[in-house]
C-alpha cells in the first residue's frame, strides 16, 4: 500500500528538521512538535525540494523570515539545545 502523500511529506518535513534544528547532532530525533509546527511551512515555501532532505532543510533556512513563529520558536528552541549538548561533549572532551 502506498502512502498517502501529505504523510510522506510530512516525514519528510520532520527528517529535513532534525537537520536543521540539530544541525550535526546524530542520533537525536526530530521532536513531534516541530513536526507539527513547522509541516506547514515547509509544504507552503518548501514543497519543490520534497523529498530532498538537505533541500528542504537549507530552503528553511533560506525563508526562515517567512516562517511562522510558531515554527521559529520550535527551531530556535530545538537548535540552542542542540547548541548547547555540543558545547556540553566539547567540555567533556577537553
Amino acid at each position: 500500500m502506498k502512502p498517502y502523500p501529505t504523510r510522506h511529506l510530512a516525514l519528510t518535513f520532520a527528517i529535513a528538521m532534525s537537520g536543521i534544528a540539530l544541525s550535526g547532532s546524530p542520533g537525536l530525533a526530530f521532536s513531534s512538535e516541530a513536526q507539527q509546527m513547522c509541516t506547514g511551512d515547509a509544504m507552503r515555501l518548501c514543497s519543490n525540494e520534497i523529498p530532498d532532505i538537505p533541500r528542504v532543510a537549507a530552503c528553511m533556512h533560506r525563508k526562515r523570515a517567512q516562517i511562522s513563529p510558531g515554527c521559529r520558536a520550535v527551531m530556535d528552541r530545538e537548535a540552542a539545545a542542540a547548541r548547547k549538548a555540543r558545547r556540553a561533549a566539547a567540555a567533556a572532551d577537553d
